[in-house]
């Protein structure tokens, strides 16, 4: 993209500017008395460039009778950055009063998933980026990634690359080292790695860089995906649940302590806590035959999860937790399933968007809950298919040949 496409993601409404919000509070203090609620909100406002976050203390003192200018949301180009224009900015590099966020994404090992897509989209927004690769494809993700072979992958929209603090190994599957079977341990796809179950890669991360603000779980694995339930092993169906839902709850278990907790101005009601997000997939609530040993089942436990998590993480430490529930996308994960192109199609055929999802879309909505401009948004399940979820039926079918269902030809 070129270098004038817009730096970030500003998608709309007003630039906030912390120092000059942290002046009003004081500027606040020392002036709101009884007669305070009469005060035109429009002189304090030219007065002060407000952050967004102020919303809910203008709603305090002024009074119904007042009108406000609409919001427009917008694309904002790097060319716009010095204007004094509106905008309300996805800027995760020093949001509030709280420096740049990192973020750890695990389940990372090629350029063309939605982890990759997360960890740019959140690199574009202005966090750190932190990863957690599959042991076994950790040489390959590395020296490619040292080699340039995904620089162009890396393209951010301001035209830099996407930069990587640090790679960790990772086998969500195991919490401990005790944990982990001989046979694994002593598997030459493991030599020359260590420190890579999930509490060990929590204790490098904070030895490393102390804490971080966002935990994103982008892996999955049913080893007897492609068999049916009812030929599903016991074997497999437990190993599509312990790598594909568990594997979040160890991770958030380990992580929180490392999570920058929620906190609150006083007198705002905006939290600037941590956020927790991880990938599910509509087979979760919808027969999707193909989709099967256990992943299914693996999914609805992961969404069933992250409501819990989201009550115990947010009232422990006010992490936000939520799950994007993603449409096809030909990933290298996705084509082991072997029928992928299939489920693109019929998406395109039957959604109410007539599109292919790309990734940057999922990326994109994991951008936004990161941010704070989603800081009440948790527990929930966040559907990004082009309104997939959304049908009852399949409009292809040759049942509704005569209803002149509007529809692109494909």
């Amino acid at each position: 993209m070129a270098a004038t496409a817009a730096s970030g993601f500003q998608l709309a409404s007003a630039r906030p500017c912390i120092a000059s919000s942290r002046r009003v509070f004081k500027a606040g203090a020392a002036n709101l008395d009884a007669n305070s609620k009469a005060v035109s909100w429009t002189k304090l406002a030219s007065a002060r460039n407000l952050s967004q976050s102020l919303e809910p203390f203008r709603r305090g003192f002024v009074s119904s009778s007042m009108k406000f200018n609409k919001v427009v949301t917008r694309a904002m180009s790097e060319s716009t950055e010095n204007k004094p224009v509106s905008g309300l900015p996805i800027d995760l590099k020093g949001v509030m009063l709280s420096a740049g966020k990192r973020a750890f994404i695990a389940g990372v090992a090629d350029d063309n998933g939605y982890g990759w897509a997360i960890a740019k989209s959140l690199a574009a927004a202005g966090a750190e980026i932190l990863v957690g690769t599959w042991v076994p494809a950790l040489n390959i993700f590395e020296t490619s990634l040292r080699r340039g072979k995904f620089d162009e992958s890396r393209v951010l929209p301001d035209g830099s690359l996407m930069e990587i603090t640090k790679v960790y190994p990772l086998d969500a599957v195991f919490d401990n080292l005790d944990d982990v079977p001989e046979d694994i341990k002593s598997n030459k796809r493991y030599a020359g790695s260590s420190n890579w179950t999930v509490k060990e890669v929590a204790e490098s991360v904070k030895q490393d860089f102390g804490s971080i603000d966002i935990l994103v779980h982008s892996l999955a694995n049913g080893p007897e995906v492609s068999k049916p339930l009812l030929e599903t092993s016991r074997n497999g169906y437990l190993a599509a649940l312990s790598a594909s839902s568990y594997s979040y709850v160890s991770l958030l278990k380990h992580f929180l302590p490392l999570m920058n907790p929620g906190m609150s101005f006083v007198g705002f009601s905006r939290s600037l806590g941590g956020s927790s997000l991880s990938l599910t997939y509509i087979a979760s609530e919808r027969i999707i035959p193909g989709y099967g040993g256990g992943m299914s089942s693996a999914k609805a436990a992961l969404e069933s999860d992250t409501k819990v998590l989201a009550f115990e993480a947010g009232r422990k430490n006010k992490i936000r937790v939520n799950t994007i529930s993603a449409g096809p996308l030909r990933s290298r994960a996705a084509k082991a399933i072997g029928f992928i192109d299939t489920m693109i199609e019929y998406s395109i055929a039957n959604a109410p968007l007539q599109k292919e999802l790309s990734a940057d879309e999922v990326g994109n909505t994991a951008a936004f809950l990161a941010s704070p401009l989603a800081s009440a948004i948790t527990g929930a399940v966040i559907y990004v298919d082009n309104g997939l979820n959304a049908m009852g039926v399949g409009v292809d079918s040759p049942i509704f040949k005569d209803l002149n269902i509007p529809g692109n030809k494909h």
